[in-house]
């Protein structure tokens, strides 16, 4: 039931992240045309904003990263092949990223603090509209790293039931 749920937001997360990613087409193409052609003024709100949008698609996929497991680390010792050993491993990397998270998700309150009071220089924009990306993403990684050590220890007592 709460995999589905957060299998589901990630879905919705994923959807989001193909709509920023449409979305910074636009900035973008409008810099590259400004800049080349000279056939549209320079606008340079076009920067900030993908600035923004870039933003949020790094922080969205970096979550998206840890749900699917497909994040960034690195093994020190070599695969294992027993189930223990397969478990600790895991458990390791996972441990690291709810930390990690945990510590994005409580000091980036902070940093979101400090985004609320502070306005960008081209768009007027309050900073808390990107700033805050980087506690929420931090909440999440170590939600989703959470519940993905619940399930490497369930596997790993299927594994033992299945073996005994």
């Amino acid at each position: 039931m709460l995999e589905n749920s957060l299998e589901k937001f990630c879905q919705g997360l994923r959807f989001l992240l193909g709509f920023l990613m449409a979305a910074l087409a636009i900035p973008v193409g409008m810099q590259v045309i400004a800049r080349y052609t000279g056939i549209i003024p320079v606008y340079l709100w076009t920067e900030e904003l993908s600035t923004f949008i870039f933003v949020w698609i790094v922080m969205i996929g970096s979550v998206i990263a840890v749900w699917d497991g497909t994040h960034f680390d690195v093994r020190v010792t070599p695969d294992a092949s027993r189930p223990l050993t397969i478990l600790l491993q895991n458990t390791v990397v996972l441990a690291l990223i709810a930390v990690f998270g945990a510590l994005f998700a409580f000091y980036g309150i902070e940093y979101a603090q400090f985004g609320y009071i502070q306005n960008s220089v081209m768009m007027r924009a309050n900073l808390l509209v990107t700033y805050i990306s980087v506690p929420l993403a931090g909440a999440f990684w170590a939600i989703f790293a959470g519940f993905r050590i619940y399930q490497a220890i369930l596997e790993y007592q299927t594994a033992n039931e299945a073996s005994a």
